[in-house]
């Protein structure tokens, strides 16, 4: 089939997956090779796997850190969700040509006061998340990522190196105009990236949750510990860290600066920016390029019979993995539901 099947991991059950859709390529945004290979064996899970896809004729792309840095990338998509703000590239502003890390600016959008459910008054319950392992199950109703708006300046923690990519760069530190609880930022996350029933949360200790304000977020996907360590030598100083996974020591020192910190395990801070964003992206520029390639060929002396009928197909399609999922899920007693 002309489809792309986009995936956190590529696992054996996506690997599964792909061969019974008889997908065309495999998006992995994690690279499943990280060290130079110098033989390739069915004895390991992951070689075996990719050499399952080389058999069937199944390419493997992986955009890791080109996501990451992308301007309105997955960086840009958590920041859209700590400030209630809804991901979109085009809302971005122009930022300066220098290479400077220069904050690009978001206005608060207006709403309608009865759509917000949040923050919750007086003895009001406070929701019961759900764990999702896969975000393209749910339906996100605009609402859930536009409560409270708050005017912020945002950048990224390293800037690219790359010339002509201006915003671009490892992380996001976002800088609210006003200082918003600990609590709803928690509800913003909750909402964005798919109403998990709980997740590890560190505060300073004598403190409670709400009674944490924060100004400032520093955000990096995936393990932030590296990131964080070169942001504070830079002098940003933030008041969360919002990442998918510390370590136990990192969490600690954070907490001892008084800094609050927020976990979500590891990939579930990137797997519904496949569904939420680049699937949309890919299904537009697939198609225009299927259809360039398609007029390109058709001109050209000798196109056999069976490569016109290939070229005959206008069809294209992009789908997110129904079967990845972080490792880690949480165990809830039925006692305490």
């Amino acid at each position: 089939m002309n489809s792309v099947l986009l995936t956190v991991d590529l696992t054996k059950a996506v690997v599964d997956e792909a061969i019974d859709r008889n997908d065309s390529i495999v998006i992995a945004y994690h690279p499943i090779i990280f060290r130079g290979l110098k033989s390739l064996t069915l004895k390991d899970t992951q070689q075996q796997s990719l050499l399952r896809l080389a058999a069937e004729g199944i390419s493997v792309y992986s955009p890791h850190t080109a996501v990451d840095c992308a301007r309105g990338g997955l960086g840009d998509w958590l920041a859209d969700i700590v400030t209630g703000t809804p991901a979109d590239p085009q809302e971005l502003e122009d930022v300066p040509e220098d290479g400077e890390m220069s904050p690009t600016k978001r206005s608060p959008t207006k709403q309608n006061p009865a759509d917000s459910e949040f923050p919750f008054p007086g003895d009001q319950k406070r929701p019961s998340y759900m764990l999702q392992h896969h975000p393209s199950q749910m339906s996100l109703k605009d609402k859930a990522i536009k409560l409270n708006n708050h005017q912020h300046d945002r950048y990224p923690i390293q800037a690219t190196k790359v010339p002509g990519y201006p915003g671009a760069g490892m992380g996001r530190i976002v800088r609210l105009s006003k200082p918003v609880p600990l609590t709803d930022i928690i509800d913003r996350i909750g909402l964005g990236l798919g109403n998990p029933r709980g997740f590890p949360i560190a505060i300073p200790q004598g403190k409670q949750a709400s009674d944490m304000m924060i100004s400032s977020i520093g955000i990096c996907a995936g393990s932030g510990g590296h990131l964080f360590s070169e942001m504070e030598k830079a002098g940003e100083e933030v008041d969360l860290l919002f990442t998918g996974e510390l370590s136990h020591h990192e969490a600690l020192a954070a907490i001892e600066k008084g800094k609050c910190v927020v976990c979500l395990f590891h990939s579930n801070t990137e797997r519904g920016f496949l569904h939420g964003v680049l699937k949309k992206q890919l299904e537009v520029t697939i198609k225009e390029e299927w259809e360039r390639i398609r007029n390109e060929e058709r001109n050209k002396a000798g196109v056999s019979d069976e490569f016109m009928d290939h070229l005959d197909d206008e069809h294209v399609e992009v789908q997110v993995s129904e079967v990845d999922r972080d490792p880690y899920g949480i165990m809830i007693s039925k006692a305490a539901l």
